[in-house]
């Protein structure tokens, strides 16, 4: 799945040699990294030496000088280039990618490949004091990290690394997910003035999947934080009866019968975005957004002062996309949430319509849409592969049953999959889409 990096803005630098430009690397909407064209260039020659072909055109060389309007169209191939280079796992996972983003990203800041300390704070406010590099990239500081609280190798895939921020209100903001080959400690000291911190959450929009995790101790009590700290931050919205079964449970430490209830609460496994404005019903309305099990909650506020419950169905977008809306100033990460929207297109009544919701954290709702689409297809992957071992009968039998349950997209490997006509849904999305 493309990743989501953007080139917003770039600086001319007057050197001895003419015009040179440097591209400001943004990566969930905020500054990763700065890079030339020329060091773009010698990466995209050893991603060619390797992976040949399958890497995607890289932007051609200007021989005249560049005027604004090239300087414009290079910018804005070069920031396609990477997002179209991250399509093939294959390269994302290589040495030759991580390397090149490691040293981009600690020149960008200026810092030094050395030894130091990392907190990783858990959902109860509690930190794991982690010895690392500087260059240890989020991949290996959550193994460290899952090492150090006993939690099975095999489980670490449920989790993610997060930006996180607490604020004086009492609120909490997820900022954004970690990407595997970002060096967190780098990126926290260029957060500095947001005040974020690092911690650790689950990484699925399923809520079922939780059945996964029961039988580790330390996955469980990750689990189990997280509950607790949502239900006191009212992410979750239990009814009063089932408050007073949840705090009989916490007072117990009956750790696995709590998650199994608190799996009945609503918005439970979701993940809250801070309010934010949205053009549906109509324009100018604020917005109260929960983002899980494939569906995106909305609890509306209209211009009358009215209030309207929406649920947008996961399998109801066609395609989305993110954008920034006004000039960003290079300051990191400041000044850009009101820059930036998330508008999708979506059937609502057997009309396509598009959806913008203006959100500083666009990137991360559209990491929750892929992240519900990937589970779609995995799980529609295991209801094929059980169908084929089914008797020939059998198969026949639940077709139609099997047939609704297939979401109309192109999966990465191209097989195509034709829905029932009122559930044509992701049709159009292309991988790029996601």
């Amino acid at each position: 799945m493309k990743m989501h990096f953007s080139i917003p803005l770039s600086e001319e630098l007057l050197e001895k040699f003419g015009g040179r430009y440097l591209y400001s690397v943004y990566l969930e909407g905020f500054l990763f990294c700065k890079a030339r064209y020329s060091q773009l260039h010698r990466w995209n020659e050893q991603l060619r030496r390797i992976f040949g072909s399958s890497v995607p055109t890289f932007p051609p060389k200007f021989y005249l000088a560049m005027t604004k309007s090239m300087a414009d169209e290079r910018r804005s191939q070069l920031e396609q280039y990477l997002q179209n280079v991250t399509i093939d796992p294959n390269i994302i996972n290589s040495d030759v990618f991580i390397s090149f983003f490691q040293k981009l990203q600690q020149d960008t800041f200026k810092i030094q490949p050395q030894k130091a300390c990392l907190d990783v704070y858990l959902a109860d406010g509690r930190n794991i004091r982690l010895d690392i590099k500087t260059s240890d990239t989020a991949e290996r500081i959550l193994e460290v990290a899952s090492y150090k609280m006993g939690l099975s190798r095999e489980l670490i895939g449920y989790f993610s690394l997060f930006f996180i921020e607490d604020h004086n209100s009492g609120t909490l903001s997820v900022v954004k997910k970690v990407a595997e080959f970002e060096l967190p400690y780098v990126s926290l000291q260029s957060m500095k003035q947001s005040h974020c911190k690092l911690g650790i959450r689950k990484w699925y929009m399923d809520p079922s999947l939780d059945k996964m995790l029961l039988d580790c101790r330390a996955s469980v009590n990750l689990l189990y934080m997280q509950a607790v700290q949502e239900i006191e931050r009212n992410w979750v919205k239990p009814t009063d009866e089932q408050m007073q079964k949840l705090e009989l449970l916490q007072k117990t430490a009956n750790k696995i019968k709590f998650l199994e209830l608190v799996s009945e609460v609503q918005h439970y496994g979701y993940i809250k975005l801070d309010p934010c404005t949205c053009d549906y019903p109509e324009v100018g309305c604020s917005a109260d957004v929960h983002v899980g099990n494939n569906e995106i909650y909305c609890c509306v506020k209209l211009p009358t002062n009215q209030t309207k419950v929406i649920s947008f169905k996961i399998n109801r977008v066609r395609c989305w996309q993110v954008t920034f809306l006004g000039a960003v100033t290079d300051a990191n990460d400041e000044g850009t949430g009101e820059t930036l929207e998330l508008r999708f297109e979506y059937n609502d009544s057997d009309t396509w319509k598009w959806i913008v919701f203006y959100t500083k954290q666009a990137f991360l709702l559209s990491s929750c849409f892929k992240k519900m689409i990937s589970e779609q297809l995995m799980k529609t992957t295991k209801e094929q592969e059980l169908q084929i071992e089914m008797p020939e009968t059998s198969k026949s039998k639940n077709s139609s049953i099997q047939q609704n349950q297939i979401c109309g997209f192109i999966p990465r490997k191209r097989t195509f999959v034709r829905p029932n006509e009122e559930d044509r849904v992701f049709e159009k999305i292309r991988e790029e889409d996601l």
